[in-house]
C-alpha cells in the first residue's frame, strides 16, 4: 500500500474511532450535560461564579448551575464497585477517591452525616435517600438499596475535610425488562397514604429560571395542619431537586423555622426545564417523601443582591444541600 493510501486509511480509522467513542460516552454518561468538573486547589473566590457550585455563588451572590453531572470534581472521584447490579434489594458499594487514587476517609459532617447518597432511576422514579456506612479499613461505603430494571443515577453529596461540599454522580445498570415511566405533569400538590392517615403536601414559590427563590411546602394530615414535625437530619425537612434529562442536582438550603405546617427552602432553578422535587419530612416516628414536578420557564430573572430591597437569605457554609 502506498504512503498516501496508508495515511488516508489511518485518518479514516481515527475519525471513526473518535465518533464511536463520543457516541458511546453520550450513551452511558449524563444526557445532554456539559462537563462541570473543576480541577483546582479547592480555593474559590467568594464573589466569583463557580459553575461547579462550590464557592459561595448561589443564594445572595449569583445563581450556580446544577451539580452532580460528573463522577469527578476537583480531583475527587466516585468509584462504583459494580456498574451492574441485580434487581431487587441489593447492596451498593463504592469509594470516593482522592486525586492520588486513595480512598477519602476524612469528612466534614453535613446534616448529621458524613455522606448523603441519592439513588434515582433515570426516569426519576424509585427515589431513595440513604446514608451508607464507611469501612475505614478499606475506604468503602456500603448501603442497601431497592432497584428495578433500568439505568440508575447514584449521587454522592459530601464535604471532604477542609473543602467545600462536592457532588459526584455516576450511572449503574440493572438488567431486566424495562419500560420508562412518563414524568408526571407540573403539579404542586402531593398525597401520601399512610396508616396514620393521608398527608397532603403543597408547594409554592417562584420557579422562574435564574430567580433566587424561597420554596414553601405546607403539610397537612387528613386536612389538618401538621405543627409537630420531628427533626430529621438536623432540620424539619429536606428537599432534593433534580433536573430531568441530565439529572443535574440542585443545591437547596433548608431555612430555620417552626415544626410545621410550612417549611421553607432557598434555591434557584438555573435553567429552563423540568425538575422533579422530593421532600423528606419526619412525623410520628416515620420519614415520608412527597414528590413534585415543576416546570421552570420564561425569561431568566436577574438574581437579586443583598443590597436590593426586600428580604435576603444568608446560609453559612454554602453546602447545605437538601436531603
Amino acid at each position: 500500500m502506498s504512503t498516501p493510501v496508508r495515511v488516508a486509511a489511518f485518518v479514516t480509522a481515527l475519525a471513526t474511532a473518535f465518533a464511536l467513542a463520543w457516541g458511546g460516552g453520550r450513551l452511558v454518561g449524563p444526557l445532554d450535560a456539559e462537563p462541570v468538573a473543576h480541577e483546582g486547589s479547592g480555593t474559590h473566590d467568594p464573589g466569583e461564579y463557580d459553575p461547579a457550585g462550590h464557592g459561595s455563588a448561589g443564594h445572595g451572590s449569583g445563581v450556580a448551575d446544577a451539580t452532580g453531572l460528573t463522577a469527578r470534581v476537583d480531583g475527587f472521584t466516585l468509584a462504583l464497585a459494580d456498574r451492574t447490579l441485580p434487581a431487587g434489594r441489593t447492596r451498593l458499594d463504592f469509594q470516593v477517591l482522592t486525586s492520588s487514587g486513595r480512598p477519602l476517609l476524612d469528612h466534614t459532617r453535613q446534616h448529621e452525616k458524613d455522606l448523603h447518597l441519592i439513588v434515582v432511576r433515570r426516569d426519576l422514579t424509585g427515589f431513595q435517600h440513604v446514608h451508607p456506612r464507611l469501612d475505614e479499613a478499606t475506604g468503602t461505603w456500603s448501603t442497601e438499596v431497592r432497584l428495578s430494571p433500568g439505568v440508575w443515577r447514584v449521587v454522592a453529596d459530601l464535604a471532604p475535610a477542609g473543602w467545600e461540599g462536592i457532588t459526584l454522580a455516576d450511572d449503574l445498570a440493572v438488567p431486566g425488562d424495562f419500560e420508562p415511566a412518563p414524568l408526571p405533569a407540573d403539579d404542586r400538590s402531593a398525597s401520601i397514604a399512610t396508616p396514620e392517615g393521608t398527608y397532603t403536601v403543597t408547594l409554592g414559590g417562584d420557579t422562574a429560571p435564574g430567580a433566587e427563590t424561597v420554596l414553601t411546602t405546607r403539610i397537612e394530615l387528613d386536612g389538618r395542619p401538621v405543627t409537630d414535625l420531628e427533626p430529621y437530619l438536623g432540620a424539619f425537612g429536606h428537599l432534593v431537586a433534580i433536573r430531568a434529562g441530565d439529572l443535574g442536582y440542585l443545591h437547596v438550603h433548608p431555612e430555620e423555622g417552626r415544626p410545621g405546617p410550612g417549611i421553607d427552602f432557598a434555591t434557584a432553578f438555573p435553567t429552563p426545564g423540568t425538575y422533579r422535587l422530593f421532600l423528606d419530612f419526619a412525623h410520628r416516628g416515620a420519614v415520608h417523601t412527597a414528590a413534585f414536578t415543576v416546570e421552570s420557564g420564561g425569561v431568566p430573572s436577574v438574581p437579586r443582591s443583598n443590597d436590593d430591597s426586600g428580604t435576603s437569605h444568608e446560609h453559612e457554609g454554602g453546602t447545605d444541600h437538601a436531603h
